[in-house]
Protein backbone atom coordinates (compact mmCIF):
# COMPACT_ATOMS: atom_id res chain seq x y z
CA UNK A 1 0.00 0.00 0.00
CA UNK A 2 2.72 1.95 0.90
CA UNK A 3 4.80 1.69 -2.18
CA UNK A 4 1.67 2.10 -4.48
CA UNK A 5 1.50 5.47 -2.87
CA UNK A 6 4.84 6.86 -2.99
CA UNK A 7 4.26 5.62 -6.71
CA UNK A 8 1.63 7.93 -6.93
CA UNK A 9 3.21 10.48 -5.73
CA UNK A 10 5.55 10.54 -8.07
CA UNK A 11 3.37 10.50 -10.77
CA UNK A 12 1.88 13.69 -9.61
CA UNK A 13 4.83 15.28 -8.66
CA UNK A 14 6.22 13.99 -12.36
CA UNK A 15 3.52 15.74 -13.86
CA UNK A 16 4.06 19.77 -12.02
CA UNK A 17 7.66 19.24 -11.88
CA UNK A 18 9.93 16.38 -13.61
CA UNK A 19 13.76 17.52 -12.03
CA UNK A 20 11.50 17.05 -8.61
CA UNK A 21 10.57 13.76 -9.49
CA UNK A 22 13.75 13.14 -10.52
CA UNK A 23 15.40 13.79 -6.91
CA UNK A 24 12.91 11.67 -5.16
CA UNK A 25 13.98 9.03 -7.61
CA UNK A 26 17.65 9.46 -6.60
CA UNK A 27 16.39 10.16 -2.84
CA UNK A 28 14.58 6.23 -2.60
CA UNK A 29 17.95 4.84 -4.39
CA UNK A 30 19.36 5.80 -0.76
CA UNK A 31 21.43 3.27 0.60
CA UNK A 32 21.04 1.28 4.14
CA UNK A 33 20.42 3.70 6.89
CA UNK A 34 23.77 2.38 8.54
CA UNK A 35 25.88 4.37 5.78
CA UNK A 36 23.37 7.65 6.37
CA UNK A 37 25.14 8.45 9.18
CA UNK A 38 28.48 8.41 8.14
CA UNK A 39 30.13 11.44 7.05
CA UNK A 40 32.62 11.27 4.13
CA UNK A 41 36.52 11.64 4.64
CA UNK A 42 37.00 15.33 4.22
CA UNK A 43 40.53 14.75 3.72
CA UNK A 44 39.77 12.46 1.11
CA UNK A 45 37.32 14.38 -0.27
CA UNK A 46 39.15 17.43 -0.69
CA UNK A 47 42.24 15.12 -2.02
CA UNK A 48 39.70 14.66 -4.45
CA UNK A 49 38.74 17.91 -5.25
CA UNK A 50 42.22 19.25 -5.61
CA UNK A 51 42.31 16.58 -8.09
CA UNK A 52 39.51 17.60 -10.51
CA UNK A 53 40.61 21.07 -10.36
CA UNK A 54 43.86 20.26 -11.63
CA UNK A 55 42.50 17.79 -14.12
CA UNK A 56 40.52 21.01 -15.29
CA UNK A 57 44.28 23.19 -15.70
CA UNK A 58 43.45 24.97 -12.02
CA UNK A 59 47.00 25.49 -10.80
CA UNK A 60 46.28 24.08 -6.98
CA UNK A 61 49.10 23.84 -3.63
CA UNK A 62 47.74 20.59 -2.46
CA UNK A 63 48.23 20.62 1.73
CA UNK A 64 45.93 17.99 2.04
CA UNK A 65 46.97 14.39 2.05
CA UNK A 66 48.78 12.81 4.92
CA UNK A 67 50.95 11.01 2.87
CA UNK A 68 55.10 10.95 2.44
CA UNK A 69 56.07 12.35 -0.82
CA UNK A 70 58.97 10.13 -0.97
CA UNK A 71 59.63 6.96 -2.68
CA UNK A 72 59.46 3.35 -0.56
CA UNK A 73 63.02 2.60 -0.11
CA UNK A 74 64.90 0.48 -3.07
CA UNK A 75 64.86 -2.88 -1.31
CA UNK A 76 61.56 -2.70 -0.56
CA UNK A 77 60.49 -2.15 -3.86
CA UNK A 78 63.31 -5.31 -4.77
CA UNK A 79 61.61 -7.57 -2.33
CA UNK A 80 58.06 -6.92 -3.62
CA UNK A 81 59.64 -7.52 -7.27
CA UNK A 82 61.21 -11.04 -5.84
CA UNK A 83 57.76 -11.88 -4.32
CA UNK A 84 56.25 -11.63 -7.85
CA UNK A 85 58.86 -13.30 -9.59
CA UNK A 86 58.98 -16.24 -7.10
CA UNK A 87 55.32 -16.52 -7.59
CA UNK A 88 54.13 -15.49 -4.29
CA UNK A 89 51.04 -14.69 -5.51
CA UNK A 90 47.98 -16.56 -4.00
CA UNK A 91 45.98 -16.10 -0.79
CA UNK A 92 47.87 -15.66 2.27
CA UNK A 93 46.85 -16.60 5.52
CA UNK A 94 43.81 -14.05 6.56
CA UNK A 95 46.23 -13.21 9.83
CA UNK A 96 49.45 -12.39 7.68
CA UNK A 97 52.21 -14.52 6.96
CA UNK A 98 54.10 -16.49 9.05
CA UNK A 99 57.24 -14.45 8.95
CA UNK A 100 56.06 -10.72 9.10
CA UNK A 101 53.69 -11.44 12.33
CA UNK A 102 57.17 -13.02 13.64
CA UNK A 103 59.50 -9.37 12.51
CA UNK A 104 56.41 -7.14 13.53
CA UNK A 105 56.14 -8.89 17.30
CA UNK A 106 59.66 -8.88 17.25
CA UNK A 107 59.44 -5.08 16.35
CA UNK A 108 56.83 -4.23 18.97
CA UNK A 109 58.62 -6.10 21.68
CA UNK A 110 62.22 -4.81 20.89
CA UNK A 111 61.59 -1.07 19.69
CA UNK A 112 58.33 -0.20 21.92
CA UNK A 113 58.82 -2.54 24.59
CA UNK A 114 55.47 -4.29 24.12
CA UNK A 115 55.37 -7.32 25.42
CA UNK A 116 53.80 -9.34 21.87
CA UNK A 117 54.15 -12.63 20.33
CA UNK A 118 53.61 -13.51 16.53
CA UNK A 119 50.10 -14.77 18.18
CA UNK A 120 49.28 -11.00 18.79
CA UNK A 121 49.81 -9.77 15.94
CA UNK A 122 47.32 -9.21 12.94
CA UNK A 123 48.23 -7.88 9.34
CA UNK A 124 45.44 -5.73 7.51
CA UNK A 125 45.17 -3.81 4.43
CA UNK A 126 46.48 -0.25 6.25
CA UNK A 127 46.28 0.82 9.63
CA UNK A 128 42.61 1.73 9.13
CA UNK A 129 41.34 -1.68 8.75
CA UNK A 130 43.52 -2.38 11.97
CA UNK A 131 41.79 0.49 13.70
CA UNK A 132 38.15 -0.88 12.39
CA UNK A 133 38.64 -4.16 13.97
CA UNK A 134 39.25 -3.66 17.06
CA UNK A 135 36.31 -1.42 17.21
CA UNK A 136 34.10 -3.91 15.58
CA UNK A 137 35.14 -6.76 17.97
CA UNK A 138 35.30 -5.30 21.24
CA UNK A 139 32.57 -2.23 20.97
CA UNK A 140 28.82 -3.52 21.54
CA UNK A 141 26.03 -0.77 20.24
CA UNK A 142 25.45 1.96 22.61
CA UNK A 143 28.84 2.01 24.85
CA UNK A 144 30.98 4.47 24.51
CA UNK A 145 34.46 5.21 23.23
CA UNK A 146 36.28 8.24 24.30
CA UNK A 147 37.93 10.66 21.78
CA UNK A 148 40.66 13.30 22.82
CA UNK A 149 39.59 15.90 20.45
CA UNK A 150 41.19 16.72 17.89
CA UNK A 151 41.56 13.65 16.82
CA UNK A 152 42.01 11.38 13.15
CA UNK A 153 38.73 12.16 11.00
CA UNK A 154 38.04 8.32 10.55
CA UNK A 155 37.51 7.20 14.67
CA UNK A 156 34.29 9.17 15.67
CA UNK A 157 32.76 7.05 12.12
CA UNK A 158 34.05 4.11 12.97
CA UNK A 159 32.59 4.27 16.33
CA UNK A 160 29.22 4.93 14.42
CA UNK A 161 30.45 1.75 12.19
CA UNK A 162 30.31 -0.21 15.62
CA UNK A 163 26.60 1.58 16.70
CA UNK A 164 28.82 2.81 19.48
CA UNK A 165 28.57 6.06 20.96
CA UNK A 166 31.83 8.51 20.54
CA UNK A 167 32.37 10.96 23.57
CA UNK A 168 34.53 13.41 22.34
CA UNK A 169 37.25 15.38 25.15
CA UNK A 170 37.77 18.61 24.31
CA UNK A 171 41.92 19.13 24.26
CA UNK A 172 43.10 22.45 23.02
CA UNK A 173 46.12 24.19 22.56
CA UNK A 174 46.84 25.45 26.31
CA UNK A 175 46.80 21.55 26.58
CA UNK A 176 48.86 20.93 23.38
CA UNK A 177 46.15 18.79 22.40
CA UNK A 178 46.66 16.10 24.72
CA UNK A 179 44.12 14.41 27.44
CA UNK A 180 44.92 15.24 30.83
CA UNK A 181 44.46 12.99 33.21
CA UNK A 182 41.88 15.00 35.06
CA UNK A 183 39.64 15.09 31.93
CA UNK A 184 39.88 11.39 31.13
CA UNK A 185 38.77 10.21 34.35
CA UNK A 186 36.23 12.68 34.51
CA UNK A 187 34.80 10.94 31.24
CA UNK A 188 34.67 7.14 32.17
CA UNK A 189 31.50 6.36 32.75
CA UNK A 190 29.95 2.45 33.34
CA UNK A 191 29.10 2.46 29.79
CA UNK A 192 32.67 3.26 28.64
CA UNK A 193 34.35 0.81 26.54
CA UNK A 194 37.55 2.31 25.10
CA UNK A 195 39.65 5.19 24.53
CA UNK A 196 41.15 5.74 21.06
CA UNK A 197 44.30 8.21 20.81
CA UNK A 198 47.36 8.76 18.33
CA UNK A 199 50.78 9.67 19.50
CA UNK A 200 52.30 11.36 17.43
CA UNK A 201 48.85 12.39 16.45
CA UNK A 202 46.81 13.71 13.72
CA UNK A 203 46.49 16.21 13.55
CA UNK A 204 48.60 18.60 15.61
CA UNK A 205 51.20 16.34 15.55
CA UNK A 206 51.73 15.92 19.81
CA UNK A 207 53.63 13.62 21.34
CA UNK A 208 52.88 12.17 25.05
CA UNK A 209 55.85 11.89 27.22
CA UNK A 210 56.48 8.48 29.42
CA UNK A 211 55.03 11.02 32.22
CA UNK A 212 51.80 12.25 30.48
CA UNK A 213 51.34 8.35 29.49
CA UNK A 214 52.12 7.43 33.48
CA UNK A 215 49.28 9.56 34.59
CA UNK A 216 46.82 8.17 32.17
CA UNK A 217 47.77 4.67 32.85
CA UNK A 218 46.93 5.59 36.93
CA UNK A 219 43.41 6.09 35.77
CA UNK A 220 42.94 3.30 33.35
CA UNK A 221 44.23 1.08 35.95
CA UNK A 222 40.79 1.77 38.26
CA UNK A 223 39.16 1.16 35.17
CA UNK A 224 39.45 -2.63 34.08
CA UNK A 225 36.50 -2.53 31.79
CA UNK A 226 38.18 0.08 29.65
CA UNK A 227 40.37 -0.96 26.91
CA UNK A 228 42.83 1.10 24.67
CA UNK A 229 43.29 1.45 21.56
CA UNK A 230 47.24 3.34 20.76
CA UNK A 231 47.46 4.69 17.37
CA UNK A 232 51.43 5.04 16.35
CA UNK A 233 51.31 5.07 12.70
CA UNK A 234 53.45 8.15 12.80
CA UNK A 235 55.90 6.45 15.52
CA UNK A 236 58.93 7.11 13.42
CA UNK A 237 57.91 10.86 12.14
CA UNK A 238 58.89 13.07 15.54
CA UNK A 239 61.32 15.91 15.99
CA UNK A 240 63.83 15.12 18.97
CA UNK A 241 61.35 13.74 21.46
CA UNK A 242 61.20 9.70 22.17
CA UNK A 243 58.19 7.69 21.24
CA UNK A 244 56.64 6.09 23.97
CA UNK A 245 54.23 3.34 23.34
CA UNK A 246 51.36 3.08 26.18
CA UNK A 247 51.25 -0.53 25.96
CA UNK A 248 54.66 -0.87 27.52
CA UNK A 249 53.71 -0.19 30.86
CA UNK A 250 52.71 -3.55 32.44
CA UNK A 251 49.48 -3.37 34.78
CA UNK A 252 47.21 -2.20 31.65
CA UNK A 253 49.46 -3.98 28.98
CA UNK A 254 46.54 -6.50 28.78
CA UNK A 255 43.99 -3.70 27.44
CA UNK A 256 46.16 -2.06 24.57
CA UNK A 257 45.53 -2.80 20.98
CA UNK A 258 48.83 -1.22 19.71
CA UNK A 259 48.53 -0.12 15.55
CA UNK A 260 50.65 0.54 13.00
CA UNK A 261 52.03 0.04 9.81
CA UNK A 262 54.28 1.06 7.06
CA UNK A 263 52.82 3.70 5.08
CA UNK A 264 54.36 7.02 7.23
CA UNK A 265 57.85 5.49 8.43
CA UNK A 266 58.37 3.37 5.21
CA UNK A 267 56.99 5.76 2.83
CA UNK A 268 54.71 2.34 1.78
CA UNK A 269 50.92 3.83 1.69
CA UNK A 270 50.03 2.65 -1.37
CA UNK A 271 51.26 -0.85 -0.30
CA UNK A 272 48.78 -1.18 2.01
CA UNK A 273 50.11 -2.81 5.03
CA UNK A 274 49.29 -2.08 8.73
CA UNK A 275 49.70 -4.35 11.43
CA UNK A 276 48.10 -4.66 15.49
CA UNK A 277 49.66 -6.36 18.51
CA UNK A 278 47.29 -6.93 21.09
CA UNK A 279 45.79 -9.83 23.83
CA UNK A 280 45.61 -13.57 21.50
CA UNK A 281 41.90 -13.40 22.40
CA UNK A 282 41.63 -9.87 20.87
CA UNK A 283 43.87 -10.83 17.77
CA UNK A 284 42.06 -14.20 17.08
CA UNK A 285 38.44 -11.78 17.34
CA UNK A 286 40.19 -9.86 15.01
CA UNK A 287 41.37 -12.49 12.67
CA UNK A 288 37.73 -13.98 12.30
CA UNK A 289 36.23 -10.25 11.58
CA UNK A 290 38.83 -9.78 9.02
CA UNK A 291 38.16 -13.41 7.63
CA UNK A 292 34.53 -12.49 6.63
CA UNK A 293 35.77 -8.84 5.28
CA UNK A 294 39.03 -8.84 3.08
CA UNK A 295 40.63 -12.03 4.06
CA UNK A 296 44.55 -11.66 4.31
CA UNK A 297 45.69 -8.62 3.05
CA UNK A 298 48.33 -8.44 -0.35
CA UNK A 299 50.66 -10.97 -0.43
CA UNK A 300 53.17 -9.49 -2.37
CA UNK A 301 52.88 -5.93 0.19
CA UNK A 302 53.38 -8.14 3.17
CA UNK A 303 57.10 -9.48 1.23
CA UNK A 304 57.68 -5.93 1.34
CA UNK A 305 56.90 -4.86 4.59
CA UNK A 306 58.70 -7.87 5.96
CA UNK A 307 61.25 -5.80 3.91
CA UNK A 308 60.59 -2.90 6.00
CA UNK A 309 60.20 -4.75 9.15
CA UNK A 310 64.00 -5.93 8.57
CA UNK A 311 65.72 -3.24 7.01
CA UNK A 312 68.10 -0.60 8.05
CA UNK A 313 65.89 2.70 9.15
CA UNK A 314 68.90 5.07 7.17
CA UNK A 315 66.08 5.78 4.68
CA UNK A 316 63.61 6.51 7.34
CA UNK A 317 65.67 9.03 9.46
CA UNK A 318 66.74 10.20 6.42
CA UNK A 319 63.05 11.29 5.32
CA UNK A 320 62.54 12.53 8.88
CA UNK A 321 65.07 14.77 8.79
CA UNK A 322 63.92 16.54 5.37
CA UNK A 323 59.95 16.22 7.73
CA UNK A 324 62.11 18.13 10.42
CA UNK A 325 63.96 21.31 7.81
CA UNK A 326 60.38 21.70 5.85
CA UNK A 327 58.53 22.04 9.61
CA UNK A 328 61.23 24.63 10.95
CA UNK A 329 60.73 26.68 7.35
CA UNK A 330 56.75 26.46 7.41
CA UNK A 331 56.19 27.61 11.19
CA UNK A 332 58.77 30.06 10.91
CA UNK A 333 56.51 31.31 7.32
CA UNK A 334 53.09 30.50 9.08
CA UNK A 335 53.73 32.59 11.97
CA UNK A 336 54.21 35.66 10.45
CA UNK A 337 50.90 35.60 8.38
CA UNK A 338 48.32 37.79 10.61
CA UNK A 339 45.35 35.57 12.00
CA UNK A 340 47.59 32.44 12.28
CA UNK A 341 48.32 31.10 16.17
CA UNK A 342 50.57 27.75 15.82
CA UNK A 343 53.24 26.21 17.33
CA UNK A 344 55.73 23.29 15.62
CA UNK A 345 54.47 19.67 15.97
CA UNK A 346 56.37 17.33 17.51
CA UNK A 347 55.76 14.69 15.05
CA UNK A 348 53.59 13.79 11.73
CA UNK A 349 53.96 16.73 9.10
CA UNK A 350 51.17 18.94 9.64
CA UNK A 351 50.56 22.16 10.91
CA UNK A 352 47.74 23.19 13.05
CA UNK A 353 46.90 26.29 13.00
CA UNK A 354 44.19 28.38 14.75
CA UNK A 355 42.51 30.90 12.40
CA UNK A 356 39.79 31.98 15.02
CA UNK A 357 40.56 35.70 14.90
CA UNK A 358 39.92 36.01 10.96
CA UNK A 359 36.08 34.88 11.41
CA UNK A 360 33.77 38.06 10.81
CA UNK A 361 36.16 39.05 7.85
CA UNK A 362 35.06 39.32 4.69
CA UNK A 363 36.19 38.13 1.24
CA UNK A 364 36.42 40.40 -1.86
CA UNK A 365 33.50 38.82 -3.48
CA UNK A 366 31.48 39.88 0.07
CA UNK A 367 31.10 36.66 1.42
CA UNK A 368 31.94 36.64 5.58
CA UNK A 369 34.36 33.64 7.41
CA UNK A 370 32.23 32.20 9.69
CA UNK A 371 34.04 28.75 10.17
CA UNK A 372 37.67 27.15 9.12
CA UNK A 373 35.25 25.79 6.35
CA UNK A 374 34.86 29.12 4.96
CA UNK A 375 38.43 30.11 5.16
CA UNK A 376 39.81 26.69 3.47
CA UNK A 377 36.94 27.24 0.47
CA UNK A 378 38.42 30.94 0.35
CA UNK A 379 42.17 29.82 0.23
CA UNK A 380 40.76 27.13 -2.29
CA UNK A 381 39.12 29.38 -4.67
CA UNK A 382 40.82 32.80 -4.14
CA UNK A 383 44.68 31.55 -4.37
CA UNK A 384 44.22 27.65 -5.15
CA UNK A 385 45.90 26.23 -2.00
CA UNK A 386 43.62 23.47 -0.79
CA UNK A 387 43.73 22.48 3.13
CA UNK A 388 41.80 20.59 5.63
CA UNK A 389 39.14 22.72 7.59
CA UNK A 390 39.87 21.93 11.69
CA UNK A 391 35.60 20.67 11.22
CA UNK A 392 37.44 16.92 10.19
CA UNK A 393 38.67 16.86 13.62
CA UNK A 394 36.59 17.79 15.71
CA UNK A 395 38.03 21.71 16.57
CA UNK A 396 36.10 24.72 14.76
CA UNK A 397 39.21 27.00 14.86
CA UNK A 398 41.29 25.48 13.11
CA UNK A 399 42.91 24.47 9.69
CA UNK A 400 45.13 21.47 8.84
CA UNK A 401 47.86 21.41 6.47
CA UNK A 402 50.42 19.35 5.28
CA UNK A 403 54.30 19.54 4.98
CA UNK A 404 54.64 16.61 3.03
CA UNK A 405 55.33 18.40 -0.22
CA UNK A 406 58.98 20.39 -1.52
CA UNK A 407 60.30 23.66 -0.01
CA UNK A 408 59.50 25.49 -2.83
CA UNK A 409 55.64 24.02 -2.75
CA UNK A 410 55.56 25.01 0.77
CA UNK A 411 57.23 28.85 0.28
CA UNK A 412 54.62 29.27 -2.67
CA UNK A 413 51.69 28.11 -0.51
CA UNK A 414 53.02 30.26 2.66
CA UNK A 415 53.38 33.60 -0.24
CA UNK A 416 49.59 33.09 -1.19
CA UNK A 417 47.90 32.65 2.08
CA UNK A 418 48.95 35.52 3.33
CA UNK A 419 47.87 36.98 0.23
CA UNK A 420 44.41 35.95 0.72
CA UNK A 421 44.83 36.95 4.14
CA UNK A 422 45.49 40.51 2.96
CA UNK A 423 42.39 40.93 0.91
CA UNK A 424 40.23 39.57 3.82
CA UNK A 425 38.40 43.23 5.21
Amino acid sequence: MQKAKDNKTLCLHFQANPYLCFLLIEEMKLGSDRLQVLEESQTLAISKKVRELKAAGMDILGLTLGEPDFETPEPIRAAAIQAIQEGFTHYPPVAGIPELRKAVAEKFLHTNQIPSSAAQVIISTGAKQSILNAIMVLVNPGEEVILPVPFWVSYAEMVKMAEGKAVLIPSGKEEDFKLSAEKLEAAITPATRMIIFSSPSNPAGAMYSKEELAQLVKVLENHPQVYVLSDEIYEFISYGKPHISIGSFPSIADRVITVNGVSKGFAMTGWRIGFMSAPVWIAELCEKYQGQVTSGACSIAQKAALAAMTQDLGPTHRMTQAFQSRRDLFYDLLKQIPGFTLSPPDGAFYMYPDISSLFGKVTPLGKTIHSPMDFSLYLLEEVGVAVVSGEAFGTYDHIRLSFACSEETLVEAAERIKVAVSRLK
